[in-house]
């Protein structure tokens, strides 16, 4: 289930009201009463969750789930375990991210309360500008400073001597002690997951969180989503300069360095000790090693093994990267100087 401190949960829904507002069929008319609480991947769902399967390569998942239910198309009927019921559909993946938009809803600051929630929570020495929000049940640590105008979601919990920039956003998030956060970044805001269907695109609901761990620093005007499910992490003592974007579900080590306008594309690992220079970027689900280093400018749609430096577009090892500049300097001046003679 989402963290229920993010997320309020509107469940129990049954799976025949289920069915209704998705379009799908129930495969076995007899489940049509069973109550769904919540949605989850099929690896982590539970006897009340409903989760779906769009893709052969995880049959595998759908066989060993303990899902309630699942979403699945019609070539894939008959093939879930016993006890999961099926709900069969062209578009699963639309009608999971239908099923959790109504299952769960994002906590929100009753507009009515006050800009200080009374079940937020402020340690000692905790230094608040103006016109600071903080949602209910926030926790903020002693000797943390927030400046003018930022907003602390419901349920976050920032740790001791921390310090939060003007005009920062933070939600879904859980913060260590002795985070810097610089002006104008968004902690935990959605993650870009997108189900197609015949009607259009529906944003799929994004139900993780974002752990930034003790020491991280996260420059000015950052953006850092929230997991799909599983969580966005940031690893102790990492450095994030400014106007980077960290996609949803990506898993960064310890003393990591990103320079400015850096993408890191959703679900990509990346170990211990990796740099990126400015405007360096990553496809999704890849793996970085730890030390890996990608040149300023690089794209790299392949994982990269530990401590070895890439650079280019597409980007490959650097040293096959300078000798194919040699060759086609070498060609072009040979090309110049046949030129010339003609």
């Amino acid at each position: 289930m989402p963290d229920p401190r993010f997320f309020d949960s509107r469940g129990p829904v049954i799976l025949a009201d289920l069915a209704a507002l998705t379009g799908a069929m129930l495969v076995d008319a007899g489940g049509a009463e069973r109550e769904i609480l919540g949605v989850a991947p099929l690896g982590r769902a539970a006897a009340t969750d409903i989760s779906f399967l769009s893709d052969r390569k995880f049959l595998g998942d759908l066989a060993a789930t303990s899902a309630g239910a699942c979403f699945i198309s019609a070539a894939h009927e008959g093939v879930g375990p016993a006890g999961c019921a099926l709900l069969v559909t062209n578009e699963p993946q639309a009608a999971y991210a239908r099923a959790a938009i109504h299952l769960h809803h994002p906590r929100l600051h009753p507009a009515l309360s006050p800009a200080i929630h009374p079940d937020a929570h402020c340690e000692e020495g905790v230094q608040l500008g103006h016109s600071v929000v903080i949602g209910p049940g926030a926790h903020i640590g002693s000797g943390t400073e927030i400046a003018a105008n930022t907003v602390i979601g419901p349920g976050v919990m920032i740790g001791r001597n921390c310090r939060i920039g003007a005009n920062v956003t933070i939600g879904h998030a859980l913060i260590g002690d002795g985070v810097r956060i610089l002006a104008g970044s968004a902690i935990g805001e959605a993650g870009f997951g997108v189900a197609a269907s015949s009607a259009g695109a529906i944003d799929s609901p994004q139900l993780g969180r974002v752990i930034l761990q003790d020491g991280v620093t996260i420059g000015a005007c950052s953006c850092i989503d929230r997991g799909a499910f599983d969580d966005t992490v940031i690893g102790e003592n990492t450095k994030i300069d400014n106007l980077v974007q960290i996609a949803h579900n990506v898993r960064i080590g310890r003393n990591c360095v990103f320079a400015a306008q850096t993408g890191i594309a959703g679900s990509t690992v990346i170990g211990d000790g990796a740099q990126f220079g400015g405007k360096a970027g990553t496809g999704d689900h890849l793996t970085i090693g730890a030390g890996a280093r990608l040149a300023a400018g690089a794209l790299t749609m392949r994982d990269i093994p530990p401590g070895e430096t890439w650079c280019g577009v597409p980007a490959k090892p650097i040293r096959k990267f300078m000798r194919e500049i040699a060759w086609l300097a070498r060609k072009a001046e040979t090309r110049e100087k046949a030129g010339a003679h003609e």
